[in-house]
């Protein structure tokens, strides 16, 4: 991954007025559920290079399905994320492309990026380590003591 690289130390910081302790409608929810959603991520940085087809985008990733791509770009053109393009050809031909907001998701997902090679070996370690205690027979916890 080409990210850029971003100084923790320097990165501006903005203060935002107070919306309410974990407020069902709070809008920092909306940046979680973005990244919780394992496709829109992925898809955000696929089209970083401009307009893919959506044969395009699934052949690249891999391991999607039809509906869950159909679901996820209908989900990011709601969100203003993307914008699709219909072609008056025959055969139809559709495109998507990131709108400004979409682009500007780049910026954290080259942090994540950043963080996931700085830190991914070892946390990925950790969660083997912990998925071999949780896999152990009971007998061989007695052993450790």
């Amino acid at each position: 991954m080409n990210a850029v690289p971003i100084d923790p130390v320097s990165a501006e910081r903005v203060e935002y007025a107070p919306y309410g302790d974990f407020e069902s409608d709070c809008p920092a929810r909306m940046g979680v559920d973005i990244f919780g959603n394992s496709w829109l991520p992925v898809l955000v940085y696929l089209l970083r290079g401009g307009p893919m087809r959506p044969g395009e985008l699934r052949a690249a990733i891999g391991g999607i399905s039809q509906k869950m791509l159909t679901q996820t770009l209908r989900r990011m053109e709601q969100m203003t994320l993307v914008r699709r393009h219909r072609y008056a050809e025959a055969p139809p031909r559709v495109e998507y492309e990131l709108t400004e907001a979409g682009v500007d998701l780049l910026t954290p997902i080259y942090a994540l990026g950043e963080w996931v090679d700085k830190h991914g070996a070892s946390v990925n370690a950790a969660q083997a380590e912990a998925d071999d205690e949780e896999n152990r027979p009971l007998g061989e916890y007695e052993a450790d003591t």
